[in-house]
């Protein structure tokens, strides 16, 4: 990780967009902009908690040791994301990692600024808040899902997810590039599952794909068979 130049613009991440105009300023000179690379961890999963996260550029995904040789991806961030709040708990250790998966630039906050900016921050505080309750609704739906839907089930829903999240590209490909392991990892399969279920998919002419990216044909129907699961 390397600290860079004042690149933040206040207004893009979640923070700036919920605080009150006049705090900017306080934000401006309490955060820190950091440049993480391709593969780089912004936190690892038992690190002491020293602030929370803003994702200002590039994209992220959060994940969690499920035993010694696999992970659990959590979710995925980009530009204006929240990582790292979940370390808020009171453990002092953040129970989950978070790494780059393209070059991104982070904006660091402390605990003691962050405090300081929930007690003058009415507004930002409430949308935290709503925030957290989106993300305990997710994360049960994702365990249910786990338990008790098929593999190809949770693989059609994770793709509808992020396109959801991510849109698609000037090509139609959804606007993320993952590799087949981190699909794995986040509909909680092995890698050999779930690659026999992508190359159903394509047999099927439901997905296409070009090296990392994929693509949903005709995403009205994609949108009725993966809801049907």
């Amino acid at each position: 990780m390397t600290k860079t130049k004042n690149t933040c613009d206040l207004n893009t991440c979640f923070l700036c967009r919920f605080c009150l105009k006049d705090w900017k300023l306080a934000i401006d000179a309490n955060k820190q902009n950091i440049k993480i690379k391709k593969g780089q961890q912004v936190f690892k999963e038992g690190d002491e908690v020293k602030g929370i996260f803003f994702v200002y550029s590039g994209k992220v995904k959060v994940h969690k040791k499920w035993d010694d040789e696999k992970e659990l991806i959590v979710r995925f961030a980009q530009k204006g994301d929240v990582i790292g709040h979940l370390g808020l708990g009171g453990s002092g250790h953040y129970p989950v990692s978070a790494t780059a998966i393209e070059d991104a630039i982070v904006c660091f906050i402390e605990l003691e600024f962050l405090e300081a900016t929930m007690n003058v921050n009415t507004n930002f505080v409430i949308q935290l808040m709503r925030f957290f309750a989106g993300e305990l609704q997710e994360s049960e739906r994702r365990m249910s899902n786990l338990a008790h839907m098929s593999i190809k089930g949770r693989v059609l829903q994770a793709l509808l997810s992020l396109q959801d999240q991510f849109g698609v590209n000037d090509k139609g490909f959804i606007n993320i590039e993952l590799t087949r392991q981190d699909i794995a990892s986040y509909t909680g399969s092995s890698y050999e599952s779930l690659f026999r279920t992508i190359n159903d998919l394509l047999a099927e002419n439901i997905i296409v794909i070009s090296g990392k990216s994929i693509s949903i044909n005709n995403i009205h129907e994609f949108r009725k068979i993966a809801e049907s699961y």
